[in-house]
């Protein structure tokens, strides 16, 4: 003999002020939950598309990011003539040096409010070895002007940043914004390229770069191109796989992210859990007779502690599945966030996933049930005398 489903059913829909709150408030450990791997992986996706393994990475000795990176322009040469280097139809060496630096903008809307973009200086070999960078409106800008391009993520995000827009750098060299690109979906869509010579002379890093990139033959010859120029001790350079560097990159950050995360998941799920006591508890008290009277048709206790923690599963899955729901709704917004590491402003999107969206309810729900046990237990000890006298 079991217990019909519906009662469980029928309780929760008489207390559905108290069943409301208790399922919001698991909805609310699994969004969060979900939320923070879904940006965590957002993040890490947008800087890893930024990388690849047949390009490489040369910066200054103990260097950790490319903007506190500094090296003469002559290393330009050496990394063109190592060995491994791919070469072009017209048999230059693809190789780009380039200078980053974080220059602050005004956020639109709010004028008050800056936050720093990534302005890389470039010359046309950064275009051939990224092909992914493609100009989707405007043109490319002319070499040796105060011409620039904008990544498509932060279009409509600063005051300054648009097509046609005149901009005045950090210390008054004034730019043209002539183009908008794409990068497929990479971290260069934050950030502004322009030309290298106008970028230097602005900050006055003449002679000056921050890294060069180079475009290998295949993966395979990252190593030999790696010993050639750090073998010249003279030099200091350290040579990355571009995608391992993103990589570095993203970890650090995600892990921060990720961690703030499940430290308010923790924080929710035990207002949840104690949400989902006191709505049980309180179904417990007021279905007493109920319970007693189950008892003594001859049901036995571990089907009314069924019954409960049942019911308590119930209303966990109900909050965990519209907080599944409301995190899978992220996916089709785009975000910015800071890069606490490089102070830059970073555009991506959340990156939904069937592991994370499933663990996360999964999680929720574990938090109703038990929430819900100890008082499932307290109905399964009653003594049915007792309890229909009352």
């Amino acid at each position: 003999m079991t217990i019909p489903l519906h009662y469980g059913f029928r309780s929760l829909w008489v207390r559905r002020r108290t069943t409301l709150a208790s399922a919001t408030g698991i909805g609310l450990v699994v969004f969060v939950l979900a939320a923070s791997q879904m940006l965590a992986d957002g993040v890490r996706g947008t800087l890893l598309a930024a990388g690849r393994d047949d390009r490489a990475l040369v910066m200054s000795h103990d260097a950790e990011l490319e903007e506190g990176s500094r090296l003469l322009q002559s290393v330009l040469s050496l990394v063109a003539a190592a060995p491994g280097v791919r070469r072009g139809d017209d048999q230059r060496a693809l190789v780009s040096g380039e200078s980053v630096v974080q220059i602050p903008f005004a956020k639109r809307g709010d004028p008050q409010r800056l936050s720093s973009v990534q302005v890389r200086g470039v010359t046309e070999a950064a275009f051939a070895l990224r092909p992914e960078v493609r100009i989707i409106e405007g043109r490319e800008p002319k070499p040796g002007t105060g011409e620039a391009i904008i990544g498509k993520g932060i279009v409509d995000r600063y005051e300054v940043l648009a097509l046609g827009a005149p901009v005045e750098l950090e210390k008054g060299a004034p730019i043209s914004v002539v183009g908008i690109f794409d990068a497929g979906g990479s971290a260069y869509e934050s950030e502004v390229w322009m030309d290298l010579d106008a970028l230097r002379s602005a900050m006055h890093w003449e002679g000056h770069l921050s890294t060069v990139t180079a475009r290998l033959e295949s993966p395979a010859a990252f190593d030999a191109f790696a010993l050639a120029l750090e073998a010249d001790k003279r030099q200091g350079l350290d040579v990355h796989r571009e995608r391992e560097y993103y990589e570095r990159v993203s970890r650090n950050l995600s892990r921060s992210i990720l961690g703030l995360g499940v430290l308010v998941t923790v924080i929710f799920s035990i207002g949840a859990m104690l949400g989902a006591m006191i709505t049980m508890h309180g179904a417990v008290v007021q279905r007493g007779r109920e319970i007693g009277t189950l008892l003594a048709l001859g049901f036995r206790p571990r089907q009314i502690l069924l019954l409960f923690v049942l019911e308590a599963g119930m209303l966990a899955a109900a909050g965990a599945g519209a907080g599944v729901v409301l995190a899978a709704l992220t996916a089709f917004i785009d975000f910015s966030t800071t890069n606490m590491f490089t102070g830059q402003e970073l555009t991506f999107r959340f990156l939904p996933s069937a592991g994370v969206l499933v663990g996360s309810a999964t999680v929720g729900t574990l938090v109703g049930v038990l929430g819900g046990f100890f008082p499932a237990l307290r109905a399964a000890r009653m003594d049915p005398v007792l309890t229909m006298r009352r």
